[in-house]
């Protein structure tokens, strides 16, 4: 027999073997395609628990929660990162990602080359997809099981779910060191900032840290960190996305020394967000860098006023009654000040800042015009005896520096003027919940912050009237369907005139010393014993509400709105803009150079005249009341007298029982009468005017 030459027979070896291989390659492809197909989209590892996050109007975290398991772990898309970013991970982790279908061939023959060369392994085969599954896992790789079910896995990612799914999932679950997992949280711990724009340094840094987490730490070896950051940035040079300049800068920045904590701004908003939704990560529509702002400067003036008071401060655009930042109090931790209470909501006496409201009011209902005159003189109105917070009286004043100056005698008589009623009527109109003791129906000392309301409901109220007089529906939610806006927009609860005239009333007042008062309308309240400062204002744009006191109620000896919250407020506007929107114009129709006062509204229509006496108004019999059953014991026989007292009216007075004379004169101001038995009665009486009141009683 002839023998095949050794050459033929190597080369009919090599044949064998590749076909060997061939045939070996197609069964474990076959076997592949089989354990793929197996796993659907359900069959995939389930969703891992994320941090629960609150973030701001522009994306930028406010606050978040570790997980159960104790891990800040955060979703994060593409769209969140800087592009840098990407680049630099995908050059140097997968160049291939958007073209491979979860394993890369190329990749795999490339590393078993450099190893066989080697004689060690010099880079890995796996791509971005392999290392997610790898991490949905959460089990090694290092045994050929192992390995076998992370491209198994890796290839059933590739056929449910997109590109941008999968790197979404890696920037979720990426490892950066300790329990920090993700490259929006890696990039608060390291950086102190949103992952949305990175310097080259940075970019690499976040790059590098995942191939070995706990070994790269920055706050624990920041010497390994910064090689294997500065291996990024070289391959980045390489691969044309850095220049050499980009580079060597990017080396020359620090590596982060220590692990910065993760925000907690807007502490109650942020609360109050994750206990209405069970969203993992919701917005609001609040803006961080004002929040932050606004946050140290009440701690700032809290600080000075003493170790227990606190402040809170809420500021809304008007224009869309969006609250753009709510500071709850001087500090979430603070016990002195009981931090954890939420100063925006709590129910507290208004003082005056309630007296605008009054006086648009009285300009709608021809009770008054601002250049109208009315007395500040001592005075009882319906039994009630006002006196204003220095214990002094201006006499005849104009009705707009009655409401400058925050008389309380002129805001009583005008709110009795207009009627209490229709002050709470518009009060709730506007968007707010009055709160008023458990049982007694609104009275004239409401002029004065004699009910309960919230620094949330003031500004909702200054913010309607800085829009003319609609209802603005405030919201800090940008969630759809939050339920915050509980008011339809459009409602109107003043006229437009109305509104106007009081923003124009309140840019007058002086503000406090040093304050920059120019295009802000504003008033203060301090309620009763000290407990409440108060400090509400607006501009065109924005409106701010202020409140400085004790959260427990405790009197503050000396604190006063326009002393303690006012300057508060005017910096909060220097916070908030450097410059200021100019305050809205008059209305269409409304000419203020020929606003002149009407001939009948030279004196203000209250019950208190310059001369101080009574206004004409007529009698008022106020007892028994009208309706009223009265016991003399009138069936059992007995003699007895009914007493009937009268208010108002000019003496003097004419009293008739049943429509029969029964006693007159100046002073007879009450009437004492003995009725003839029981039974139904009208008492009436008639003052010099001719003015009369009437009641009619069952007599028994």
């Amino acid at each position: 027999m002839r023998q095949a030459k050794p050459g033929r027979r190597v080369r009919r070896l090599a044949i064998g073997l590749c076909c060997a291989g061939l045939l070996g390659l197609a069964a474990l492809a076959a076997a592949l395609a089989v354990q793929v197909a197996t796993l659907d989209r359900e069959g995939l590892p389930g969703a891992v628990e994320m941090s629960r996050s609150v973030s701001d109007r522009n994306g930028r975290l406010l606050r978040a929660f570790q997980t159960a398991d104790d891990r800040w772990r955060m979703p994060a898309s593409p769209e969140d990162v800087d592009p840098l970013y990407l680049s630099l991970l995908l050059a140097y982790e997968d160049r291939r990602f958007n073209d491979h279908h979860g394993v890369d061939p190329l990749a795999i023959l490339r590393a078993a080359a450099q190893s066989l060369a080697n004689g060690r392994i010099v880079s890995g085969a796996s791509t971005l997809t392999m290392q997610t599954a790898r991490l949905l896992t959460e089990t090694p790789t290092r045994t050929p099981v192992s390995k076998w079910r992370q491209i198994v896995l890796a290839l059933a990612l590739e056929r449910h779910l997109d590109k941008r799914e999968i790197l979404s999932l890696y920037l979720a679950r990426a490892p950066f060191g300790g329990n920090i997992e993700g490259v929006r949280a890696a990039s608060h711990a390291w950086f102190g900032k949103e992952p949305a724009r990175l310097t080259p340094a940075q970019a690499a840094l976040l790059v590098a840290l995942p191939q070995s987490p706990e070994a790269r730490r920055p706050d624990r070896f920041p010497d390994a960190a910064r090689v294997a950051r500065d291996r990024v940035l070289a391959a980045a040079q390489a691969a044309g996305l850095l220049s050499h300049e980009d580079v060597v800068a990017a080396q020359k920045e620090a590596i982060p020394r220590t692990r910065r904590p993760v925000p907690m701004l807007a502490p109650h908003a942020t609360r109050q967000a994750l206990a209405r939704s069970e969203a993992a990560d919701q917005r609001l529509t609040i803006d961080a860098d004002v929040q932050a702002r606004l946050e140290a400067l009440v701690a700032e003036r809290a600080g000075r006023l003493g170790s227990h008071v606190s402040a809170a401060v809420i500021v809304a655009d008007h224009g869309s009654g969006e609250i753009l930042a709510r500071v709850g109090s001087a500090g979430l931790l603070s016990q002195a000040r009981r931090g954890h209470v939420d100063m925006t909501g709590a129910i507290r006496s208004p003082g005056s800042t309630l007296k605008p409201l009054i006086y648009a009011l009285a300009f709608e209902q021809g009770v008054a015009h601002p250049d109208s005159l009315i007395e500040d003189r001592p005075t009882t109105v319906a039994g009630y005896s006002p006196t204003n917070f220095d214990l002094s009286f201006q006499g005849t004043v104009r009705v707009r520096e009655a409401l400058t100056a925050s008389l309380n005698v002129p805001a009583v008589a005008l709110l009795d003027a207009v009627g209490v009623a229709r002050f709470v009527s518009r009060l709730k109109r506007a968007g707010t919940s009055p709160r008023f003791p458990a049982g007694e129906a609104p009275g004239l000392a409401a002029a004065l912050g004699g009910f309960g309301i919230s620094l949330r409901d003031l500004v909702a109220l200054y913010a309607g009237i800085a829009r003319g007089g609609v209802a603005v529906p405030l919201r800090e939610s940008l969630a759809e369907g939050s339920g915050e806006a509980l008011l339809p927009e459009g409602r109107r609860f003043l006229s437009e005139t109305a509104a106007w005239r009081i923003a124009d009333i309140l840019s007058e007042v002086p503000p406090p010393d040093t304050a920059n008062g120019a295009g802000i309308a504003y008033k203060t309240g301090t309620s009763y014993g000290y407990r409440d400062a108060w400090a509400i204002g607006f501009d065109g744009r924005h409106t701010i509400g202020v409140w400085v006191g004790r959260a427990d109620g405790t009197p503050v000896p000396g604190l006063t709105g326009y002393k303690s919250a006012a300057p508060l407020l005017f910096d909060a506007f220097q916070r908030v803009a450097a410059r200021r929107t100019p305050l809205p114009r008059p209305p269409r129709d409304f000419d203020p150079l020929v606003d002149a006062v009407p001939a009948p509204m030279r004196y203000a229509r209250t019950v208190v005249r310059p001369d101080g006496q009574h206004a004409r108004r007529g009698p008022e019999i106020f007892f028994p009341p009208d309706g009223a059953t009265v016991d003399l014991g009138l069936g059992e026989g007995r003699d007895a007298a009914l007493v009937v007292k009268l208010r108002r009216g000019r003496a003097p007075f004419l009293w008739l029982a049943n429509g029969a004379p029964v006693a007159s004169g100046p002073f007879a101001t009450s009437l004492v009468w003995q009725p003839d038995g029981p039974g139904a009665s009208t008492i009436s009486v008639i003052d010099a005017d001719g003015n009369s009141a009437r009641v009619t009683l069952d007599l028994r």
